[in-house]
């Protein structure tokens, strides 16, 4: 089932952004509404943490925020004004008088139809129409346990043509059980979101990781593509194969070691993340991104993550001025390894520094492209001539 949804329209000039680690989901929206002005709102994003009750909190949405659009989903963490956090939701209020859009909810998302994903686009781009010197963009809020993202990325692109897609898959604290997301005043599993914007903010894309190639390849032998499984690497079972080439027990395989033990597949002239999830009771891997018969892995070496990322967020507009807001979308495997690395405050103050607001992430869509282990997101900057405003 595919709607489109009414168009909204934004006024202000910066998001505004309302936060509660209440843990009653009426007092958790009341809370972060109160912070907004909500007459000078136009469309509201929420990121949901794990553990508040779906069913009260979109009660509470639509009654705290009924007469506003609101869109987003559930996360695998927060990145607040404060940094990262958890447990935490958060508003974020779009400026009308920078933004315009309208939204699709595909529904059920499993098996995505590329023809259909395409017209959805289509139909989202004809609903906007356009207006003289704003650019456009599209948001992509999608199941993060669909294993659908590469397809749907790859079929919003061909629909698109030159729109830019970015978005981030909904999450659900490190559960990996079920996702949802929010549109039309409800929650649900087994969806994707689509919102397309206009905007007369300059805006950049970003989208980096942290990791480079090793000598260390290995050879997908044995897979299940439409599950994300890897029974065999190199002949040999797949958990085994990849503990040996990095250097632990098997039994010692856990998120905190493929956080930091990638593998990487090389495209064109990029290299991406193919994040492994877990390992399965036949000793498979599970993976988060597209995997195949066939496929050459190499493994990947970690970079400085702290200094990536600070000069990965620190974009420049054609007059040298910094963003006035970045909106982020984060993998949970890159906060797992500054968790394990005790970096977390020295994270948060780069990420305050950068004004990024968004959330953790079960994977990043960015360049029609779906990847794991990569920061992705939306640099906007002031118009040139509200600079002295």
């Amino acid at each position: 089932m595919n709607r489109i949804v009414p168009q909204a329209r934004f006024l202000a000039r910066l998001p505004q952004v309302g936060v509660s680690k209440a843990r009653i989901p009426d007092e958790a929206v009341g809370e972060a509404a109160a912070q907004l002005d909500l007459t000078s709102a136009g469309l509201v994003l929420v990121f949901v943490p794990s553990g508040l009750d779906l069913d009260r909190t979109a009660a509470a949405l639509n009654t705290h925020l009924a007469d506003l659009p609101v869109y987003g989903c559930t996360t695998a963490g927060q990145i607040t004004p404060l940094g990262y956090e958890d447990g935490t939701l958060m508003l974020v209020a779009l400026p009308r008088a920078h933004f315009r859009g309208e939204a699709s909810l595909i529904h059920p998302l499993r098996p995505v139809s590329i023809e259909g994903t395409a017209t959805v686009a289509r139909q989202l781009e004809e609903a906007l129409g356009t207006k003289p010197d704003w650019q456009r963009l599209a948001l992509l809020f999608s199941d993060g346990l669909s294993k659908q993202e590469d397809l749907l990325v790859t079929a919003l692109e061909a629909g698109l043509r030159d729109t830019q897609v970015f978005g981030g898959s909904a999450g659900n604290g490190l559960a990996f059980d079920e996702t949802f997301v929010f549109c039309d005043g409800r929650f649900y599993p087994d969806a994707a979101l689509v919102l397309m914007l206009e905007t007369n903010l300059p805006f950049q894309g970003i989208g980096f990781d942290h990791f480079s190639p090793t000598s260390k390849q290995m050879v997908v032998t044995r897979a299940h593509p439409e599950e994300r499984l890897v029974q065999e690497i190199n002949g040999a079972p797949a958990a085994s194969e990849y503990a040996r080439l990095v250097g632990c027990a098997l039994e010692d395989l856990s998120p905190e070691i493929f956080a930091e033990n990638p593998v990487l597949v090389h495209s064109g002239q990029a290299w991406h993340v193919r994040a492994i999830q877990q390992v399965e009771p036949d000793g498979a891997l599970a993976f988060l991104c597209a995997i195949d018969d066939g496929l050459v892995l190499t493994l990947g070496h970690g970079n400085e993550i702290l200094e990536t990322l600070d000069n990965g967020l620190a974009v420049r507009d054609d007059h040298a001025n910094a963003p006035d807001f970045i909106l982020g979308f984060d993998c949970v495997l890159r906060r797992l390894e500054i968790e394990q690395k005790n970096m977390l405050a020295e994270t948060s103050q780069v990420l305050r520094r950068h004004r990024v607001i968004g959330f953790n992430t079960y994977g990043e869509q960015h360049c029609g492209v779906h990847v794991n282990q990569t920061f992705v997101g939306l640099a906007f900057f002031r118009p040139q001539e509200d600079e002295t405003a």
